[in-house]
């Protein structure tokens, strides 16, 4: 058997923790442990390896959060498939299914989730993969823990699917709770390869030939890459619309699993420990936070914040962003990036540290014609051989050995040591040593914004 996760998503509901080029499975909300890690680490106890579908922009995060679990590393080789954009579950998972042979059991699940009972989680994949051997779509159905109105449902009759459900008003999900024979659905799938493409060509056609066309036009090398126009011509839909509701062969797995999808900063509070006064506090640096007669609050910051005399609070601080909201309206927050995304704002995209396949880059001023980043290049790594046409560059050498390309010269430049890269100079950054490379970029131009960048060669294949 192998998992299937999928790294899909936007991170709208818990920005500003979370951004698009750094997804809530990414952040390591867990004693330093993500959701990603966290799934890998709890699948791999069942199945052979991992199959990592994942937008083209997060792949390498996946791969170095791999990499800091050697248990992980070392003894799995872990399968990727990038996607350019993203067309919901079906087509990933249709692409997935393809590079499988027909008999592979495919377990298929969200790399955001979290499962905190893993001895009844294992037991319910043991069962799963019996029925998906005999011909069957299995989906998990959470067991309700209370009327949840954000999640579609599963009726079910045993292990039979009678019915799928919308998201319900309260009424509705309560009669569901009455009723006791629906569940919430998990996003989590088993079956073979082969059966799964068979029905998704037999109920959704176009999207089966469309995404047969994509994987087949792919390039395959030490990754699959489907290019943006396959995967732009894949029709758009969710794997329950594309199959599961139409199917005959849909099977369900009952799972108590204390299962939640971390879906709002309400969800995570639940999920974080809480103090004598039912404070949760998320920090590397705990003892800088003063909580002062306060109550029922979740307080995530690494800088030291003070909170006096409040109750029922959600206060999230990033060195960019912070959010203070009521328990209970954190759904709204998307409202929020989406009134960012009107004004044209980097903030729904990313931290003033953002990570990329060679390293980090922190912004430490920003104004009207100039921009001052701090640079981490990884050993072994490079970025792309590129132009800027609005800004100039200065690089400041603060520790390791910098290998600087501009123009036909190739030269060194070492700590405490400068260079200057004119505007429309082709250049490239790399690092030969052993240790990190630690650098300072002051841009200086008309335009210092992140697509200011004409890509002439790049080792991670970025256009």
């Amino acid at each position: 058997m192998i998992n299937i996760i999928l790294c899909g998503g936007s991170g709208t509901r818990l920005w500003p923790l979370s951004r698009k080029l750094m997804p809530k499975q990414f952040v390591k909300l867990f004693d330093g442990e993500s959701l990603f890690q966290m799934t890998v680490e709890r699948n791999q106890k069942a199945c052979d390896n991992q199959f990592i579908v994942s937008n083209a922009e997060q792949y390498f995060l996946a791969i170095d959060q791999i990499a800091e679990r050697p248990d992980v590393s070392q003894s799995k080789d872990a399968l990727y498939l990038l996607e350019p954009v993203g067309r919901n579950t079906a087509p990933a998972i249709a692409l997935a299914a393809l590079a499988l042979d027909a008999e592979e059991i495919m377990l298929v699940t969200p790399s955001d989730h979290l499962i905190k009972d893993e001895v009844a989680y294992l037991e319910v994949l043991s069962k799963a993969e019996k029925l998906a051997k005999e011909g069957n779509l299995v989906t998990f159905g959470i067991t309700p823990d209370y009327a949840e109105t954000g999640f579609g449902y599963i009726e079910a009759d045993g292990d039979d699917v009678k019915s799928f459900k919308e998201k319900p008003d309260a009424a509705t999900a309560q009669s569901y709770l009455d009723a006791g024979n629906y569940y919430w659905n998990s996003g989590m799938f088993c079956f073979k390869a082969g059966v799964f493409l068979a029905e998704l060509e037999k109920y959704s056609p176009e999207i089966y030939s469309a995404s047969v066309k994509a994987y087949n036009d792919a390039n395959k090398d030490d990754l699959i890459r489907i290019s943006h126009a396959d995967m732009s011509a894949i029709p758009e839909d969710s794997i329950d619309y594309a199959v599961m509701e139409k199917s005959s062969k849909v099977k369900v797995i009952p799972s108590d699993i204390s299962w939640s999808d971390v879906g709002s900063f309400d969800a995570l509070y639940e999920e974080l420990d809480q103090d004598e006064n039912n404070n949760a506090i998320a920090s590397s640096h705990k003892e800088d936070i003063i909580v002062d007669d306060a109550r029922n609050n979740l307080i995530i910051a690494d800088k030291q914040v003070a909170v006096v005399d409040v109750d029922d609070l959600l206060i999230i601080d990033t060195a960019d962003a912070l959010l203070i909201t009521k328990k209970g309206s954190s759904q709204k927050v998307k409202d929020v990036v989406g009134e960012l995304k009107k004004r044209n704002s980097e903030l729904p995209n990313i931290h003033v540290t953002a990570h990329r396949p060679w390293g980090t880059y922190t912004i430490l001023d920003e104004s009207n014609g100039y921009k001052v980043k701090r640079i981490v290049v990884k050993p072994g790594k490079r970025l792309s051989l590129q132009k800027h046409y609005h800004r100039s560059e200065h690089w400041i050498v603060v520790s390791g050995t910098a290998t600087v390309t501009r123009g036909e010269t190739e030269f060194l430049v070492r700590a405490n040591e400068s260079t200057y890269i004119p505007m429309g100079e082709v250049h490239r950054l790399e690092n030969i040593g052993k240790i990190d490379l630690v650098m300072i970029e002051a841009q200086v131009g008309e335009y210092v914004g992140e697509d200011d960048i004409v890509r002439i060669e790049d080792d991670f294949k970025r256009s």
